[in-house]
C-alpha cells in the first residue's frame, strides 16, 4: 500500500510557477524595446524632442540693437519714363489655309465689285474678270441680288471651252502653264491634264484687257451734240459758258467711299451719300449734260470747265440744272440718289482731262 506525501503537491507547483514568470518577462522585454525602436523613430521624424518655439526664442542669439529702417524712393508720377508702351494683346490669330475653291457670292445692298474684293482680299479686277457673262466687264452693271463668282486668288477665273489647250489659255491670259497645272484648286493630274467644257478653271497670275464701257466726253461747243445721239439730258452749247478756275471741291457732303475707288475697272470714285443729299460742282463751268443716260449712269450731270477738265456725276436721284447752263464753284447742280445699275445711294464721279481719264484723288484737296 502507498501512501503519498503531504510535501508532494508543493513540489510539483514550483516549476509551474517559473515558467509562468519568464513568460511575464519576456513580454515585458517585448514591449521595453518596441517602446523604446517607436521613440528613436519619432525622434529622428521630429515628433518627440522637438525644441518649442518659446525654447527656441529663449535660445536665440542676441544679436544687439534692430536694423535701421530703410526709406525707399518716392515714386514721382509727374517724371518721363522713356520707354516704348506695349500693351498686351489677347486676340490669338489662328492662322487659316487659303482657299483653293471657288465661291459664289450674292450681292447685297451697298455692295460695289471693290467692297466685294477688299473682303476676299483680291484685287477688282479678279473680281469682275470672274464675272465677265453678269457683269460685262462693266463694274456699274452690278446689281442686288446677282450671283458673282469669288476665284480663290488673284487671276482669271476661266470657263474652259471646247478645242482650248493649256498652253492656248495660257498665253491668251499672259500666264505660266505650270501655274494653271499646279493649281491644287484645278483638281488636275499633271502626267495627264485634262479639262472638261464649261469646267471653271482658275488661271493663277493671269490678266486680260477689260471691254470699255463708258459714257464718251461731251464736248462743249458747236459740235453737233443733240439728245439722239447722247440722250435726253444733252443740248447744243455752241453759245458758251462760264470757265472754271482750276481749282477743285469735293462734290458731295461726305467725304468717305461706300464702295469703289478708283482703279483699272473703275475710272471714278463712290462717294458714300444718302437719297436727297446736295450735289455740288467740283468746279465752274458749263454743264454739258443734264438728265438720264445709258451704260448704267442713271439720271446724270456733266459739266466741262473750259479748261481741259470734265465733272461727271452719276446715280442722282434728281438734277437741278439745266443743260447749257453756267454753273460756279460748289452749285447745287443735283441730288443724291441710286438710279442706273446701283445698290444703294451714293455719288459716282470722275473727272477727265482732255478726254482721257484721270484719279479724282490727284485734283481733290
Amino acid at each position: 500500500m502507498t501512501f503519498s506525501s503531504p510535501n508532494q503537491p508543493e513540489a510539483a507547483s514550483q516549476p509551474a510557477s517559473r515558467s509562468n514568470w519568464l513568460v511575464y518577462l519576456t513580454w515585458g522585454l517585448a514591449v521595453a524595446m518596441t517602446a523604446l525602436m517607436i521613440y528613436f523613430i519619432l525622434a529622428r521624424t521630429g515628433v518627440v524632442g522637438a525644441k518649442r518655439p518659446a525654447d527656441l526664442a529663449s535660445a536665440a542669439p542676441d544679436l544687439g540693437e534692430p536694423p535701421a529702417i530703410v526709406q525707399l524712393p518716392v515714386l514721382d508720377p509727374a517724371e518721363v519714363v522713356h520707354a516704348v508702351l506695349r500693351k498686351a494683346n489677347s486676340r490669338t490669330i489662328v492662322p487659316t489655309r487659303p482657299r483653293e475653291e471657288t465661291v459664289t457670292y450674292t450681292v447685297e445692298a451697298g455692295d460695289s465689285v471693290f467692297g466685294i474684293a477688299q473682303n476676299f482680299n483680291l484685287d477688282p479686277e479678279s473680281v469682275l474678270w470672274a464675272n465677265y457673262e453678269v457683269l460685262n466687264d462693266d463694274p456699274q452693271m452690278i446689281s442686288i441680288g446677282q450671283e458673282l463668282y469669288i476665284p480663290p486668288t488673284n487671276g482669271v477665273l476661266y470657263k474652259w471651252k471646247d478645242g482650248d489647250t493649256v498652253d492656248k489659255v495660257a498665253g491668251m491670259f499672259k500666264a505660266n502653264p505650270e501655274d494653271m497645272l499646279l493649281w491644287p484648286g484645278n483638281n488636275i493630274d499633271i502626267t495627264n491634264p485634262v479639262f472638261t467644257p464649261d469646267q471653271l478653271v482658275m488661271i493663277p497670275g493671269g490678266e486680260r484687257e477689260f471691254r470699255t464701257w463708258l459714257v464718251p466726253t461731251i464736248p462743249r461747243g458747236a459740235a453737233g451734240v443733240n439728245p439722239s445721239i447722247y440722250g435726253p439730258g444733252a443740248c447744243d452749247t455752241s453759245a458758251g459758258g462760264a470757265f472754271g478756275s482750276g481749282t477743285f471741291i469735293y462734290p458731295a457732303p461726305n467725304r468717305v467711299l461706300s464702295g469703289n475707288d478708283y482703279w483699272g475697272g473703275h475710272l471714278g470714285l463712290d462717294f458714300a451719300a444718302f437719297t436727297g443729299d446736295p450735289i455740288y460742282a467740283t468746279d465752274g463751268g458749263l454743264v454739258v449734260y443734264s438728265g438720264p443716260i445709258g451704260g448704267g449712269y442713271g439720271i446724270m450731270v456733266m459739266v466741262d470747265h473750259g479748261n481741259g477738265y470734265q465733272s461727271l456725276y452719276a446715280h442722282l436721284s434728281s438734277t437741278n440744272v439745266r443743260c447749257g447752263a453756267s454753273v460756279r464753284q460748289g452749285t447745287v447742280i443735283g441730288r443724291a440718289g441710286s438710279t442706273g445699275n446701283s445698290t444703294g445711294p451714293h455719288l459716282h464721279f470722275e473727272i477727265r482731262y482732255l478726254g482721257g481719264f484721270i484719279n479724282p484723288w490727284y485734283v481733290l484737296p
